[in-house]
């Protein structure tokens, strides 16, 4: 069993009687005022005084600017934890211009079609873009692609079975 300590005892009853209100003063400046977060830094102080109490030497002199800067010292340490934690955000901008799981299902939808689309042939891609992505009727699209509209519709046809075709291999069930 260790044996008792009783000067180490005797030595941190005398330092928080004496110096823990002038500690606790000179936290409370560094914390905005949160008494809470003062007591658990002077706390935090004094156990770190005692751990390291056989560097303390009273009769070297005044041992509060020790006390202070093993304070500074704490509250250094706690702003730098804080720092390398992720922040919450609660700012609404920020959190409405965050994705959301429909977002996200909607580009990875975007994406499949995408690919689906990349396997078609050129001319099947450009028949599907003008008639359902443009909106165009059988006859703007013949029009613009300088082709009769059988060969439209029939080019619509087969372009739908290949995307069939196209989403079945990729695994996406419709």
């Amino acid at each position: 069993m260790p044996e008792r300590d009783d000067d180490g005892r005797q030595l941190m009853t005398d330092l928080c009687q004496d110096h823990a209100e002038v500690v606790f003063s000179f936290v409370l400046r560094y914390v905005d005022g949160d008494r809470q977060r003062a007591e658990d830094v002077v706390q935090e102080t004094l156990l770190r005084v005692w751990r390291h109490r056989d560097g303390l030497d009273d009769r070297r002199g005044n041992v509060r600017p020790y006390l202070l800067t093993t304070a500074r010292n704490v509250l250094t340490d706690q702003w730098r934890a804080a720092q390398r934690r992720p922040r919450l955000v609660s700012d609404e901008t920020t959190l409405a211009a965050a994705p959301s799981g429909e977002d996200i299902d909607a580009a990875v939808e975007g994406w499949l079609v995408a690919e689906a689309l990349q396997r078609l042939t050129p001319a099947h891609r450009d028949v599907v873009r003008a008639l359902h992505y443009e909106g165009r009727s059988v006859a703007d699209t013949a029009r613009l692609l300088g082709v009769p509209e059988g060969t439209v519709k029939s080019r619509s046809y087969y372009a739908v079975r290949a995307l069939r075709a196209a989403f079945e291999e990729m695994g996406v069930i419709r």
